[in-house]
């Protein structure tokens, strides 16, 4: 009888954890699919910023029970990148002229963030590709050969995450040794589903090929390339690909005149008249902008009075 009555009570704590379990599924998946819609779609950048905390902690905390969930980890990895991009290093750029130790601090936190999307995007990846992780560090392009379409997200999450925590941090050596992977993971990403995410693979790419010299890959003709394909993949409902081309290949030429124009004509965008699912980043892209332009002597060596002046 009493081993009938531990029978009964095993039975009893296994459908208790399992009934728990899926329900932690079911919030995971409802999480999944629906959080970054409501905030993709939301016109206050600074409750967004605020609340976002928040749910990337509640994610983590859904994680520790629901470890395995891949969706859930690629989303988390997600959330933390674009956390990072849109607050964190937004802070560094905004103190960058004015506050040294600021922008210093505001970098190294970014880079441990970045890292820890990192993680997750990878956890995602050894889920269904065992010793991925170990994979990469021997041979990055056969550990990246193995991956399917449906792994595009994974893919572009996590060398998101990987190639901005360099960005970042470029005095760690042993980080920026790992350029190679992310080039892989983000060449892979785009050779198996260029049109991805409404352009946001070319997007990627107009500033690391803005970065890269011809021989590496790059090169500034291919980052154009990239820029015109992402307007076309975005239907030119995303103004962040013009931003992104003003702040690289502009600055980088040293063409003030197109810097200035690209830049206008994201501060002019008619953002309400536009798709909702574009509205924050390009609220978002606005404000990048605005400083942009008010900054922009930091960012040119010959200013309009050199100009005149020569003339």
């Amino acid at each position: 009888m009493k081993y009938f009555f531990y029978c009964l009570l095993g039975l009893f704590l296994f459908d208790a954890c399992s009934i728990k379990k899926m329900a932690i599924n079911s919030m995971a998946d409802a999480l999944t699919e629906g959080s970054s819609s409501v905030f993709a779609t939301d016109d206050d950048p600074i409750l967004v910023g605020d609340a976002l905390p928040f749910a990337l902690k509640t994610m983590e905390g859904m994680l520790q029970a629901t470890p395995e969930h891949r969706e859930l980890l690629i989303a988390t990895a997600a959330g933390f990148v674009q956390y990072t991009h849109a607050y964190v290093l937004w802070l560094a750029q905004k103190s960058e002229y004015i506050n040294l130790d600021e922008t210093k601090k505001a970098r190294k936190r970014a880079k441990k963030l970045f890292i820890r999307a990192r993680s997750y995007g990878l956890k995602a990846m050894e889920i269904k590709y065992p010793d991925f992780y170990v994979q990469l560090f021997r041979d990055p392009r056969t550990a990246v050969s193995r991956t399917k379409k449906e792994d595009v997200p994974a893919l572009y999450w996590t060398g998101l995450a990987w190639g901005s925590a360099i960005s970042v941090a470029k005095d760690d050596m042993s980080l920026i040794g790992d350029l190679p992977i992310v080039t892989a993971l983000m060449e892979r990403a785009i050779d198996l589903d260029e049109d991805w995410g409404n352009g946001r693979l070319h997007e990627f790419f107009i500033i690391f090929d803005a970065g890269r010299s011809e021989a590496d890959g790059g090169g500034i003709k291919k980052a154009e390339s990239h820029f015109d394909r992402a307007m076309e993949l975005n239907g030119g409902y995303s103004i962040s690909p013009l931003v992104s081309v003003a702040e690289t290949i502009c600055v980088r030429q040293q063409d003030r005149e197109r810097f200035k124009k690209l830049l206008s004509q994201v501060l002019e965008f008619e953002i309400d008249q536009k798709p909702s699912q574009y509205r924050l980043s390009n609220i978002l892209a606005q404000q990048k902008a605005e400083f942009l332009l008010a900054n922009i002597d930091y960012l040119f060596f010959i200013n309009e009075n050199d100009n005149e002046l020569e003339r």
